[in-house]
């Protein structure tokens, strides 16, 4: 399927382009079923906040309608839709104003191994260390070279996904997922105010959980904590929930409160 720049099928950009040149921009990486985009509003909300943040000049209802049409002649896939503040000459400063350009890119859906979910994975711990940088924490960014080199310290089979800390030891998130814990029937996932990425199926999660009477806690997690948990287990919002089994010498259950989880995820991602 052709990609859509501004609305229009292109297949290039300009070299001046400020994601290219600086990482200038944002992304959202959305599952679509059968023509529609999974959790469409949450997504839009978090862009909307990296907007905010970035000062990036957008009008929602475009790029809302673009998301819809483009994910219905997709059907069922991956959407990732990226913007960036268009293009510049040389230097940081930015034109103030000038529209952002809107990329819109369709994938095959995602072919994830069935056992991740129903077995389990296991966590690589990466070396690679997350740096804190409040104004951008829990946006999705368009700089993910530290994702990128915590995903290089591994290629074997075994290890799923990889377990990412701060530069002070907390554990943060995984470098494609969002980390919870389940401890004496209550949930933990990490405080992202530093640094790391708001998932939106960690905002889907948190809320559902809340609705279900779960005790839900957003905080600082040490690694004894994560020792400590009954449970473990990552999230996003193309593959849902994956138990964690393990990550170094550390090991876990898939226990009830993951499994419940997983069925809410599944219905909703409609698999």
């Amino acid at each position: 399927m052709h990609c859509w720049v501004d609305g229009q099928p292109a297949d290039a950009v300009s070299l001046k382009d400020r994601g290219l040149a600086y990482g200038d921009g944002l992304f959202e990486t959305i599952a679509v079923k059968a023509g529609q985009p999974v959790l469409l509003d949450r997504h839009l909300q978090r862009l909307d906040e990296g907007c905010r943040r970035l000062a990036l000049a957008v009008t929602p209802d475009l790029i809302r309608s673009e998301v819809l049409a483009y994910a219905a002649a997709l059907g069922d896939g991956v959407l990732k839709l990226i913007l960036t503040r268009g293009d510049s000459l040389r230097g940081y400063g930015i034109n103030a104003g000038a529209p952002a350009r809107r990329i819109l890119q369709g994938s095959p859906p995602a072919a994830y191994p069935q056992a991740h979910g129903s077995s389990g994975i296991r966590l690589f711990p990466c070396a690679t260390r997350l740096s804190e940088q409040p104004l951008l924490a829990g946006l999705k960014h368009l700089n993910r070279l530290e994702q990128v080199l915590a995903r290089a310290e591994w290629q074997d089979a075994d290890h799923a996904e990889g377990l990412m800390l701060d530069m002070s030891g907390r554990v943060i998130e995984g470098v494609f997922s969002n980390l919870f814990l389940v401890h004496a029937g209550q949930l933990l996932t990490a405080d992202l105010s530093r640094c790391g990425v708001a998932g939106v199926m960690r905002a889907e999660l948190l809320a559902s959980a809340e609705a279900l009477g779960i005790v839900t806690t957003v905080a600082d997690i040490s690694l004894a904590q994560l020792q400590q948990a009954d449970e473990v287990f990552v999230c996003n919002s193309v593959y849902g929930i994956w138990p964690v089994l393990g990550c170094g010498p550390m090991s876990w259950s898939a226990g009830p409160l993951t499994r419940k989880l997983q069925g809410i995820v599944r219905a909703l991602l409609g698999v």
